[in-house]
């Protein structure tokens, strides 16, 4: 299988869930330090996570190992700034700045993303993403990280998964800040975007070295259910016109791509939702689309409780997620045909039963047939020319799973929480040759 010589085989990471370090030097409290009581498996938090914070020299020893090309992670915003505006931590900064030039020297190009869910509690307490100004906080912050980092970094997202920091969090209530508020929904979607379209701005701005920008949403992708026209072209509708309400990719990439609204959105939040000024300047251009794919939907079997492309027995995730790994073929595809943008696979992988053996080892074989099923994919979306930048595995190291707690491990590199030991997988080193063989014997 061929891939370009300059794809992006990376992984990838979130401050929140590997950090720890919750309350060192400076850093201020994230909605997740607090609110997670009552809320996490076991009430796990994030406060000492993997320890990142700490043993970064160590994990960024191991990704060179494994031969990354590029690391994902996001930048922790209280870290930054204690209380989300304002004084500016210099040790957060230090951490990161340090942090990127050692990937630099290991050959890793680093890839930040600029928010994945850990909002400043200081901002929550002022109404976090339901509060108007809530897109000024943003890019006040966007402007601190990007003059701190862009002499070194190039490669930028703004918001990942904008669909579950809103979605199950603000109206589902399954992540923080726990809210389970249908009336929140039209306030933060709107910030939201605002909060997009202005860090790109930032970014574009303030930038010592030439951008690339992108986004990383997720949603609800259908796949076919058989190879013929009429069914590609109704697991398109499913993926794009269906109503998903705030889970539908729709609602988060139309305004920013398109620049327009699609209907299930105004429909349910009304057609004010912007005004023609406001709309026009969510389009700000990105150089590629982000985009977390874990699994492809079908409509229900008739007469069982599977859906279409599962069954009795089917393959799943620790996650109970169905393994379907045509589900990246069809995620670059239809993103491709619908936004015409280079698309990058953000996130991908799955949770694993991994314990240590009595060899000392995590031997994890489902997860290397896991990713080597899915590249197939990406190199098939390669091979019938649609543009794939790289692919972004889900996650670097075993973590902080959100309302999972330590529970599930996604990892390539086992943690043991009581002492913080990094074991590489298998499949960390399944995936380093895949790399230094630039997928050559997929």
């Amino acid at each position: 299988m061929q891939f370009p010589e300059n794809f992006w085989w990376g992984a990838a990471s979130a401050a929140a869930q590997i950090e720890g370090g919750w309350d060192a030097d400076g850093r201020g409290p994230s909605i997740w330090d607090v609110l997670y009581p009552g809320h996490t498996k076991y009430n796990e938090n994030p406060h000492e996570a993997c320890d990142h914070y700490h043993r970064w020299r160590e994990d960024v020893a191991l990704m060179k190992r494994m031969g990354l090309k590029t690391y994902r992670f996001s930048v922790s915003w209280s870290r930054i700034l204690p209380e989300g505006t304002g004084k500016v931590n210099p040790a957060g900064v230090q951490f990161y700045r340090d942090l990127v030039r050692a990937l630099k020297d290991a050959g890793i190009e680093p890839m930040v993303t600029l928010y994945h869910w850990d909002l400043p509690y200081a901002l929550y307490l002022r109404g976090g993403w339901q509060n108007p100004e809530s897109p000024a906080w943003f890019a006040e912050y966007v402007r601190v990280v990007v003059e701190a980092l862009s002499d070194v970094v190039e490669r930028w997202m703004t918001l990942n998964e904008p669909q579950c920091f809103v979605g199950i969090s603000y109206v589902g209530g399954e992540h923080a800040p726990f809210l389970n508020e249908e009336a929140a929904l039209r306030p933060t979607v709107r910030n939201v975007l605002l909060a997009h379209a202005e860090a790109v701005r930032t970014i574009r701005r303030y930038a010592r070295r030439k951008p690339l920008v992108g986004y990383a949403p997720t949603g609800t992708l259908f796949e076919p259910v058989g190879p013929d026209p009429d069914a590609i072209e109704q697991a398109r509708y499913e993926t794009f016109e269906a109503d998903r309400g705030p889970f539908a990719i729709g609602w988060w990439c139309d305004p920013v791509l398109l620049g327009t609204l699609p209907g299930e959105l105004t429909r349910r939040l009304g057609a004010d939702l912007f005004t023609a000024e406001e709309l026009a300047s969510l389009r700000e251009p990105l150089d590629f689309l982000g985009f977390n794919i874990y699994q492809a939907a079908t409509p229900p079997r008739p007469g069982t409780a599977y859906a279409q492309n599962t069954w009795q027995g089917s393959p799943r995730t620790a996650m109970d997620w169905p393994i379907t790994p045509d589900c990246v073929y069809w995620a670059v595809r239809f993103l491709n045909e619908r936004y015409g943008l280079p698309v990058l696979i953000t996130e991908n992988g799955m949770a694993n039963q991994d314990f240590v053996m009595l060899d000392g080892q995590v031997h994890d074989p489902q997860r290397i047939d896991y990713i080597h099923r899915h590249l197939l994919g990406a190199g098939r979306a390669l091979a019938e020319g649609y543009p794939l930048l790289g692919y972004t595995y889900w996650s670097i190291m075993d973590n902080f799973e959100w309302a999972c707690g330590y529970d599930k491990r996604f990892g390539l590199i086992y943690v043991d929480y009581a002492t913080q030991r990094r074991i590489p997988k298998d499949s960390a080193a399944w995936y380093a040759h895949v790399i230094a063989t630039n997928g050559a014997e997929l």
